[in-house]
């Protein structure tokens, strides 16, 4: 279905216009009933088949529905100043997407609506994508300034660069539960020549660097010296990493 410019301009106005944000969370939602209007749905009871349609496609998406569809109740004035209570939904824009995708496409308003919550959604994806992609860059910054200090440290008693390469396995094999940084590269499918945490989410990324960060603080603070003392420190301390975190039911291999 096409459009005019006029018309895409006034049906975006109307959609921007009912756009809601819950302040605590800063997240953008809409009221069913808002929407309801803006598909050109004139019976309440048509539109809500819509969303449980919506709603369904959600549950087999494997997606929360209560993320997505917060059923709300409404108090209403009607004659005589009475108030009643009324059904609606706060949507995200993913259940607006869905509710469109579900909707009878021959409605102009539902047409546009296709288009204009698929845009919508996939502009948060990038946004969500860019910020974790930051996050991740972050981490991985940390742990390598960490990394290099303890280079840095172990060196200076008596550690060379092989040693530290030991040192720093036998540490990831505490944390991945016996399982080297090699053994790591070759699970993940990661080229011998690239580092491991190139290629690690970012969790497991800081993991390693709270591990790397208590070695360097220890190296210091007891002044150890050897490979053999800094080994066993590295590996107590990836170790108390990875039993803090599987008691809360985080594992870092895949099974």
């Amino acid at each position: 279905m096409e459009f005019e410019k006029s018309k895409l301009i006034e049906l975006k106005e109307k959609f921007d216009s009912i756009i809601n944000t819950e302040e605590k969370e800063n997240i953008e939602f809409w009221y069913a009933r808002d929407l309801q209007i803006q598909f050109g749905y004139k019976r309440w009871e048509n539109f809500i088949e819509t969303i449980k349609k919506a709603m369904q496609s959600c549950e087999n998406a494997g997606i929360e529905v209560d993320n997505h569809f917060r059923e709300v109740t409404k108090m209403v004035k009607i004659g005589s100043g009475a108030k009643r209570k009324l059904q609606d939904y706060m949507l995200t824009r993913y259940a607006c997407y869905l509710i469109a995708q579900n909707g009878d496409s021959k409605k102009e308003e539902i047409a546009f609506a296709q288009t204009y919550f698929a845009v919508q959604t996939r502009k948060q994806e990038i946004i969500e994508d860019r910020i974790k992609l930051m996050n991740r860059l972050e981490a991985r910054e940390k742990l390598k300034e960490s990394e290099k200090q303890l280079s840095k440290n172990i060196y200076e008693r008596g550690v060379d660069d092989l040693g530290f390469a030991r040192i720093r396995s036998k540490g990831d094999s505490a944390l991945f539960g016996g399982l080297n940084t090699m053994q790591m590269k070759e699970k993940y499918g990661v080229k011998e020549n690239r580092p491991l945490a190139d290629f690690l989410p970012t969790l497991t990324i800081a993991a390693k660097n709270l591990a790397t960060e208590m070695t360097n603080y220890n190296v210091t603070e007891k002044d150890m010296y050897g490979e053999e003392n800094i080994t066993d420190e590295h590996v107590d301390n990836n170790l108390s990493v990875r039993n803090m975190l599987n008691k809360r039911g985080i594992k870092f291999v895949k099974e």
